[in-house]
């Protein structure tokens, strides 16, 4: 049965997962043309395509059905992109470069710090702590999150791996990452 964009985003609001994945199937491939035709970059522009989803779930409660769910979306994603270039252009430079000064150069020198065993005792801490928390997911977002981030597989790789659909795959590491984040922030209150 195909629903309407409007029907979809009240299931969506009301924390239907499929309404979500519906959502991504129906404008994925449109969103990620447009960002790509910006970026010119493959892999960037399908991370930018995943963050677009991303806000747009995130904002969907402040979506004014006057206007078309389509151009609310574009919007999301050209304000992506804008926020993408902005940060590409800030401008670095190396702290081995020396300073060019009236007289001629400075050269900086910066004190090594060596990670003592306290430091190695906060990153084991960090890592039991995500770890816990991944091995609390139920097990489709476990399985979604293990693939993507443990063996850096594709979404396209995940999906035919675990034999379900894109939007699906999307939808699964989005839900992986938000309770991610707020059992870490859960379990930070708690120490």
């Amino acid at each position: 049965m195909t629903y309407k964009i409007s029907q979809l985003i009240e299931q969506a609001l009301a924390g239907e997962q499929k309404a979500y994945a519906e959502i991504v199937d129906r404008y994925r491939d449109q969103i990620y043309h447009f960002i790509f035709r910006m970026v010119k970059d493959k892999a960037q522009a399908e991370d930018l395509t995943q963050e677009t989803f991303i806000k747009a779930f995130r904002a969907l409660a402040s979506f004014n059905s006057d206007y078309a769910f389509s151009t609310w979306l574009y919007k999301i994603a050209a304000n992506n992109c804008i926020d993408f270039f902005r940060k590409k252009k800030l401008t670095t430079m190396s702290l081995n470069t020396p300073l060019k000064v009236k007289d001629g150069e400075l050269q900086r020198d910066f004190p090594v710090e060596e990670q003592g065993p306290e430091s190695d005792l906060i990153s084991k801490e960090q890592t039991s702590s995500i770890r816990v928390a991944i091995d609390s997911l139920p097990e489709k977002y476990k399985e979604a999150i293990m693939l993507r981030h443990s063996q850096d597989k594709s979404y396209e790789e995940i999906a035919e791996k675990l034999a379900i659909p894109l939007g699906t795959v999307k939808v699964r590491i989005f839900r992986a990452r938000e309770m991610l984040k707020s059992r870490l922030k859960e379990q930070l209150r708690n120490r």
